[in-house]
C-alpha cells in the first residue's frame, strides 16, 4: 500500500504545557475531520516540530491523550529561520492509503496558512 504524507501546522497562544496540547489536539483534530478516511490504525508514524520559543511538553502528549498509543512518534526542534512565525507547533503524518496526493488535505490553523498558502488553497477547493 502506498503511503502518503499529511502535513499541518498551528500557533500556540503560550509556552504553557496544556496550551501545547490543546493546540496540538486541535491541529490533529481538523486533520482528521478534513481527511475522513483518516484512522489511526493506518498512521504508519507521525513527526512533530516546535519553534524553540515552545518547551513546555512534548505535542506528541496530545495525539497520546487521543489514543493514539501504537503510533510511532518523535518531535524536534524546528529550524530557528530569522523572521520565523513563533509559537508553531508543526506535524508530518505519514498515512497508510491508496488515495492519490491529490486527494490529501493538509491543515495549517490561523497564522500558520501563511506558511504554506499553496496548500491552504488547494485545501479549499
Amino acid at each position: 500500500m502506498p503511503m502518503r504524507g499529511v502535513r499541518g501546522a498551528t500557533q500556540v497562544g503560550e509556552n504553557d504545557a496544556e496550551a501545547i496540547w490543546a493546540a496540538t489536539r486541535k491541529l490533529l483534530e481538523a486533520i482528521l475531520a478534513a481527511n475522513p478516511g483518516l484512522v489511526m490504525t493506518d498512521i504508519a508514524s507521525a513527526f512533530f516540530t516546535v519553534t524553540g520559543d515552545l518547551d513546555a511538553t512534548y505535542p506528541a502528549y496530545a495525539a497520546r491523550s487521543m489514543g493514539w498509543d501504537t503510533v510511532p512518534m518523535l518531535c524536534a526542534r524546528e529550524i530557528p529561520v530569522p523572521g520565523g512565525l513563533a509559537r508553531v507547533v508543526r506535524v508530518l503524518l505519514h498515512w497508510n492509503t491508496s488515495l492519490p496526493q491529490m486527494a490529501i488535505h493538509h491543515v495549517y490553523l490561523g497564522e500558520t496558512a501563511s506558511l504554506r498558502p499553496d496548500l491552504v488553497v488547494l485545501q479549499n477547493q
